[in-house]
């Protein structure tokens, strides 16, 4: 149940992921399109549900998504995430240890998955 209940979360922050990188009112969203258009594109919709699992459900993540993330580049996934940690509405109830645990998760997700794409 505590697995469907975390797919359907990770469901739900990748369909408001999407509605908010449609251009829309500030710079802000439409630094995110852009973000979304030049960067996220490339990650297959599987992989980017399995980036934001690790990071912010606790799942796990396939050496593959981790050879796909590494080649979008930190900056990409540095972006993405600060801007889902930085949205309340998609990241509920967070406070600023959220804030700093997400940041901790990504930059372990991405050291881990430099070391796999270094070995390959």
């Amino acid at each position: 149940m505590a697995h469907t209940s975390s797919r359907t979360t990770i469901a739900f922050i990748v369909v408001a992921l999407i509605c908010a990188f449609v251009p829309a009112f500030s710079v802000e969203e439409a630094e995110a399109k852009s973000l979304w258009d030049t960067c996220l594109l490339k990650i297959s919709p599987k992989c980017a549900l399995d980036i934001i699992g690790v990071v912010f459900e606790n799942l796990t993540i396939t050496d593959a998504c981790c050879h796909d993330l590494v080649q979008e580049g930190k900056m990409c996934h540095d972006t993405l995430i600060k801007y889902i940690a930085e949205k309340p509405h998609l990241v509920a109830h967070e406070t600023e240890y959220l804030k700093k645990k997400y940041l901790k998760k990504s930059d372990d997700l991405w050291t881990h998955c430099v070391s796999v794409s270094q070995t390959a």
